[in-house]
């Protein structure tokens, strides 16, 4: 008997480290990815060691470790579909005996408390210790700013934690409500977390209908178009005149010296935004016959069905949800990975399910950046700030903590919600499930039906001649006037 149990406990140790191993190594390669991804946006300073270097180089290292932790959410809920399909094929198999339930529940659990933890507290730390400068009066230094920055936080909690405890005992005004308020643990870090998750999906809920009828715009942009009832030949024409027109110009404006400051940068910008059109067009020239007519057709018609299917499921999930209480999405404590199939159609569709999380993840981080709320975030490659790092990286956490909330709400899989992900409180209220499915499914039918229809009467407007009719509001033509002194034409 006691060799059994130590036998049991070797098998309990050996389970433990093989874990902690894979988690390790799972994060360590996602830091390594993160890493890469910043530093190619993060702006280049200089190589001097000073006590702003260090402070940069903190932060840095906090906001890899966020977006780590994004990544992890990210993979989440793909990763664990993918395990239960392949134990439900290999469940006597030797070399995929560490892909158990143990670990699944164990990625969720880590996932849910890195990114509580960065949320509010790497995040708000690396902010506060990029602006903090040490108190008025102390001496100046690396600890002066670490205190500085632990008594914003001691600060910033302490008015978290008091509009908590008001929004909870306003919403909830019962005996046992009003005693929960004094639990900081079991009540009040759930709580929140829940109101951040129900934010997050409501960005996510404003986004991804967004960044689903932008991506045909951005891969028209990346991707070359077929040349229909276009010269290509004539366009490049017009551009070089158009080009010439404005070398003109920007000669003529330089010979004042006190209308250099104003026009020169207009002409300028209008200068490279015609070079820039006759590069795309040139490019559209050059390309081959397959690219032009057949990749460019493929792509959209695949991102025209991964929309279509995703509208075609959540409207499949709002008659669920109306005939049956199953489908509202729920948590799930059962350790059982690998029992059943929660995809109907087997491993095809559950491909077709991870597919449709990523698209739909890659699109709301497309309408994240679309919008004009939060343009000002938009990352550039080798000029972009710490401070705009640490807006990203915290954006992109709260999106990507609610895609396995959202992608389970809208019925796109069926795979319960594990951890803390099916604890928050507002996934058992049918109403705010059904009116979250109902605004998706027509939000994202009207953007499709606008972005479409716009770009329809584009191509025929391009088609027909009529996009050159338009005049432009220049305020200068060497042509016909010069330049006065205070920047306006002279008539002759």
């Amino acid at each position: 008997m006691e060799e059994d149990d130590v036998y049991i406990r070797e098998q309990n140790f050996h389970s433990q480290v093989r874990e902690y191993i894979i988690c390790f190594l799972l994060f360590a390669v996602l830091y390594i990815v993160s890493y890469c991804i910043i530093t190619r946006y993060k702006k280049k300073s200089d190589d001097h060691e000073d006590e702003d270097a260090v402070v940069n180089r903190i932060s840095l290292y906090l906001c890899t470790f966020t977006l780590a932790v994004s990544g992890g959410a990210v993979f989440l809920l793909p990763f664990s579909i993918i395990s239960n399909e392949i134990l439900l094929s290999f469940p006597k198999n030797y070399y995929i005996q560490w892909l158990n339930g143990s670990l699944i529940h164990g990625l969720w659990n880590l996932v849910s408390l890195f990114s509580n933890l960065c949320l509010f507290v790497l995040m708000p730390f690396a902010y506060f210790f990029l602006e903090s400068e040490g108190f008025a009066g102390s001496k100046k230094g690396i600890k002066a700013r670490i205190l500085e920055t632990f008594v914003m936080l001691f600060l910033l909690a302490l008015l978290i934690l008091g509009i908590v405890w008001v929004a909870s005992a306003l919403i909830d005004n019962d005996a046992a409500s009003m005693e929960s308020l004094y639990d900081l643990w079991e009540f009040y870090l759930p709580y929140l977390y829940s109101c951040i998750s129900l934010m997050g999906g409501l960005l996510l809920l404003m986004c991804t209908p967004v960044g689903l009828s932008r991506m045909f715009t951005v891969m028209g942009q990346l991707l070359v178009k077929p040349t229909i009832l276009e010269d290509l030949d004539e366009q490049i024409y017009c551009i070089h005149l158009q080009e010439e027109a404005l070398q003109r110009r920007l000669n003529g404006a330089s010979t004042y010296t006190y209308t250099r400051g104003s026009f020169a940068h207009q002409l300028n910008k209008e200068l490279d935004n015609i070079r820039n059109q006759r590069n795309k067009l040139e490019r559209r020239k050059k390309a081959s016959g397959w690219e032009k007519n057949l990749l460019y057709p493929i792509v959209m018609l695949i991102l025209l069905s991964g929309t279509t299917i995703s509208v075609l499921m959540v409207a499949f999930n709002i008659l669920y949800l109306l005939v049956d209480e199953t489908a509202m999405p729920k948590g799930s404590t059962d350790r059982g990975i690998g029992n059943t199939s929660l995809s109907t159609f087997g491993v095809a569709q559950a491909a077709l399910e991870i597919i449709l999380m990523f698209y739909l993840m890659v699109s709301s981080v497309v309408g994240f950046y679309s919008l004009r709320v939060f343009e000002i975030l938009t990352p550039r490659k080798d000029d972009t700030t710490m401070t705009t790092i640490i807006g990203c990286c915290v954006s992109i956490l709260v999106l990507s903590s609610a895609l396995p909330v959202m992608s389970r709400t809208l019925g796109i899989t069926r795979f319960d919600l594990l951890g803390d992900f099916g604890r928050f409180n507002w996934l058992g209220n049918f109403y705010i499930v059904l009116s979250y499915n109902l605004l998706f499914a027509v939000v994202t039918t009207l953007c499709l039906v606008r972005t479409f229809t716009s770009a329809i009467r584009e191509e025929l407007l391009k088609a027909l001649g009529l996009d050159k009719l338009q005049l432009s509001n220049s305020p200068t033509d060497p042509e016909s006037g010069k330049l006065s002194a205070n920047g306006h034409q002279k008539t002759l």
